[in-house]
């Protein structure tokens, strides 16, 4: 066990600051953010480019470093050495909160493990901020993110989402938007509550409400632009647990799912499906939080 002390003194080690930026609306970057991307050393940005129109912006002279999926491996290391040697890095994503469907979680993990004190700082959130507004019950909620984009896979995760009792989050590409819930059809009933959400915090931020069978109808009659937001509300209904052969042929993180809208609690559902597929109960948990 240990214990982090984030504003202690750290004997020359740096820090990691984890600063959400805004998914749409300049206003909302916080003075803290802007303050903390001002004084840190180094800023990890997903893309530079579009980092360097922020920093701009709030007259941000810091200077960046690239890091996103496709050189994660190579900059780990590259990044741990530079806060061991006492530099503090703020890492960024183009929009939103670093580590939710963005790059993050292995710098994270790199630094717990190395014991180097990571920071993070409220910010603007895509999910959180439909959520709030959707009419839906927010809590209990489950996030999920993006889903797969194999048709099977996709098939699978709706499957085991449409079970849950709590109000799902889904991310989506405008270009998928009419796809993913003509698919969700399939494995929902069509009164289930569905809402939409695009452009959030921008001129033309809009929202959806209605159920699924109207969701579908309104997806397919319309041009849809922008970044979407899709909101599955709970199960109404005892979800079913599958049987030991069904979750055989469900992807390993589709199968934990299962598990969990089946009543489990995650870390139980993981260590069951570790045991009955004889796999490291680190894989399992790794493949469900989509760490590579």
């Amino acid at each position: 066990m240990e214990t982090q002390q984030s504003f202690a003194e750290h004997g020359g080690i740096g820090t990691l600051y984890l600063v959400p930026t805004p998914i749409g609306n300049l206003q909302d970057m916080t003075y803290r953010a802007v303050a903390t991307l001002k004084a840190v050393d180094l800023i990890a940005a997903e893309d530079t480019r579009n980092t360097q129109k922020l920093l701009n912006h709030f007259e941000i002279e810091t200077k960046q470093i690239s890091f996103h999926e496709h050189n994660t491996q190579e900059r780990l290391p590259q990044l741990i050495a530079k806060l061991q040697a006492g530099t503090n890095l703020a890492q960024v994503s183009d929009a939103g909160m670093p580590s939710i469907s963005d790059p993050g979680t292995e710098l994270v993990a790199a630094c717990v493990a190395a014991q180097i004190p990571v920071v993070p700082l409220p910010g603007a959130n895509a999910g959180l901020t439909a959520l709030i507004a959707s009419g839906l019950v927010p809590q209990p909620f489950y996030f999920y993110g993006f889903l797969p984009r194999k048709k099977h896979d996709q098939a699978d995760a709706l499957t085991a989402l449409a079970q849950h009792r709590e109000t799902v989050i889904l991310y989506e590409s405008p270009f998928r938007v009419a796809k993913t819930l003509t698919a969700l059809a399939k494995v929902c009933e069509p009164t289930r509550q569905i809402v939409a959400c695009r452009e959030l915090t921008k001129r033309y931020e809009e929202f959806a409400r209605g159920t699924l069978a109207e969701m579908v109808v309104w997806s397919h009659d319309h041009q849809l632009k922008g970044e979407f937001v899709l909101l599955i509300s709970g199960n109404p209904n005892d979800p079913e647990p599958k049987s030991t052969d069904e979750l055989a042929e469900l992807p390993i993180k589709a199968q934990v799912e299962a598990l969990i809208a089946a009543g489990s609690k995650p870390n139980a559902a993981i260590k069951e499906i570790a045991k009955r597929r004889q796999r490291q109960r680190q894989d399992v948990y790794n493949e469900f939080h989509d760490i590579n």
